[in-house]
């Protein structure tokens, strides 16, 4: 079905089926369960990288380096595929056309392995030029050892492509949890290579032999997804056919999802181009602060929207009132799930994100300052937290409805507006308040959530257009952060708690000026253990006392536990 518009009075929802709550509630538990796994292993990748690096000159460059052949990915990695193949693919499925389906997954695979072998190509013999377009603050050896490290990088780059391809097939035949874990053995080549190379070499050969290893964790990465994918397809052959009227269709809608993609990509080359105006410390604390910001976003908004992608997709067959009526039922549900575990993630970023810097990154070279300074770009993300995560949803609808062209003229919208709110946020406001330039890093982080619910207002404005009234319940959002905004309370009143009773950590007072806010003496886990708990607990307090289904469905389950435990 194309996404023509509906009748300006759509009929109300249809009765709420189990079947499809349970699946794409069971497929969100899949994708979020790889997505925790692979994150864990990214935490410790990024501590253990912190550790032997931490914002030391050569950290900057090796994680703006990664960004530059990363666009390779970004392009025609999962994006990409989930807008343009799935839905495709999965509706031949959901049909039982199995032997179409092949064809469509073999001619895909062809065709994005000659694209992508051509780009890889290039960008290596380019690389000088995409360094000076996305790290024009790097001069002199700094510009030498980014164009070294990017060389090395792009071929890892072209595997984790195919990998993407691979999690397109596994997750339109419901198979979610392998292709969400495999990034784990992507993130261990990467902490086998530090912990083998780190005492060993100077930070500059450190960086390019931490590059060989990301490679090694990119082929791996496709690796090990590839005997589940070829027991799925029972004919599989490769090939750059483009005659079948399905692949054609894959690849009109690869057009403007690569065109979105690219626009995105832009947005995250500007925010590294700006970050390397204002300070190296700036540039490797935002790829810190992204790396952080990202958990929550992966784990509830990328689970619950890569899992109600091909169940979308199969609603789509049908007529215009029973498909707006399917989409309305999947996408509410799926953006009450998505606020309700978000709200309190942006609320513990806002409030503690000094201490969740330090519990998961403060070790070695990384030390408390770091962690403050990362706490002012978390305060800014915490902004679009919400916005982002649901925001995914609504184009996942777009995508299921065949019509990837609406995300993208609001990702345009989005990155025109939030480059010059980058631009002022970034760069000059600082200045123009008359504060010191490296908190300008925190106006990056500011404009991009700004900008994240100006895009997602026009997602769900649209989409409300096609199939009816949907997204998060209207009073829901504001009951859900009166409730995070207790539990932020009472866990700075257990912080100052604490501070009173065992004084700031070390270093702290001399560059922060200390004060209640500082964290305690404890072990930085400890520390954030101490004030997280009673912060969830509360949230969850709370809300079941306002009238959440869902807090009080976990408390339901949390005491049935208890009594059958006894």
């Amino acid at each position: 079905m194309t996404a023509s518009a509906p009748e300006p009075s759509p009929p109300p929802p249809a009765a709420p089926s189990p079947r499809p709550e349970r699946s794409g509630g069971r497929g969100a538990l899949l994708v979020a369960t790889g997505i925790l796994a692979s994150r864990l292993m990214g935490l410790v990748r990024e501590r253990v990288f912190a550790h032997y690096l931490g914002n030391a000159d050569a950290a900057a460059i090796f994680k703006a380096a990664l960004r530059i052949p990363n666009f390779l990915q970004n392009l025609f990695g999962e994006g990409v595929l989930s807008g343009s193949f799935i839905p495709v693919y999965a509706q031949l499925l959901g049909r039982k056309d199995t032997e179409e389906a092949d064809r469509v997954a073999g001619a895909v695979f062809g065709l994005l392995a000659l694209a992508t072998a051509v780009l890889v190509g290039a960008g290596m013999l380019f690389t000088p030029f995409f360094v000076d377009l996305v790290a024009p603050g790097f001069t002199g050896e700094d510009h030498a050892l980014a164009v070294r490290v990017v060389r090395i990088l792009f071929p890892g780059t072209g595997f984790l492509v195919l990998s993407a391809w691979c999690l397109g097939i596994l997750n339109s035949h419901r198979r979610f949890l392998l292709s969400y874990l495999a990034p784990v053995v992507w993130n261990g080549a990467i902490i086998v290579t530090l912990l083998v190379a780190g005492g060993r070499y100077l930070e500059d050969a450190l960086v390019e032999v931490l590059a060989y290893g990301v490679v090694a964790g990119s082929f791996l990465q496709f690796a090990v997804q590839v005997p589940g994918v070829l027991r799925l397809l029972g004919h599989f052959r490769p090939s750059l056919s483009t005659a079948a009227e399905p692949v054609r269709q894959v690849l009109r809608n690869f057009g403007p999802v690569v065109l979105g993609r690219g626009v995105v990509q832009f947005s995250s080359w500007v925010d590294t181009a700006f970050a390397t105006l204002i300070s190296v410390r700036a540039m490797s604390s935002l790829v810190y602060a992204q790396t952080l910001y990202l958990i929550p976003v992966s784990l509830f908004g990328m689970a619950v929207s890569a899992a109600e992608l091909p169940e979308l997709a199969r609603a789509t067959d049908g007529s215009k009132e029973e498909v707006a009526a399917k989409l309305r039922q999947r996408i509410d549900a799926g953006a009450r799930r998505i606020a309700f575990w978000v709200v309190p993630s942006a609320a513990a970023f806002l409030f503690l994100g000094d201490m969740v810097a330090a519990a998961l990154l403060q070790t070695g070279r990384f030390d408390a300052a770091d962690s403050r300074y990362l706490w002012y770009l978390l305060m800014g993300a915490s902004v679009g937290l919400v916005a982002s995560t649901v925001g995914r949803l609504y184009a996942s609808a777009f995508y299921a409805l065949k019509d990837p062209k609406t995300p993208l003229r609001f990702a345009i919208v989005r990155v025109a507006v939030g480059t010059l709110a980058a631009w002022g946020l970034g760069l000059h406001l600082p200045e123009w308040l008359g504060l010191p330039p490296h908190l300008g890093a925190m106006g990056l982080t500011l404009s991009s959530g700004l900008v994240a619910w100006l895009e997602s207002s026009l997602l769900r404005h649209k989409l409300v257009k096609q199939v009816g009234p949907v997204g998060v319940p209207q009073g829901l959002l504001p009951r859900l952060w009166f409730a995070a905004g207790v539990g932020g309370l009472v866990a700075l009143g257990v912080k100052l708690a604490l501070t009173s009773t065992l004084g700031p950590m070390p270093g702290v007072q001399a560059e922060w000026g200390g004060g209640v806010l500082s964290p305690p003496r404890l072990h930085p886990i400890l520390g954030f253990l101490a004030v997280a708990l009673p912060m969830g607990g509360s949230y969850f307090a709370v809300a079941a006392a306002l009238g959440v289904p869902e807090a009080g469905a976990v408390f339901r389950k949390v005491t049935g536990r208890l009594r059958r435990g006894r």
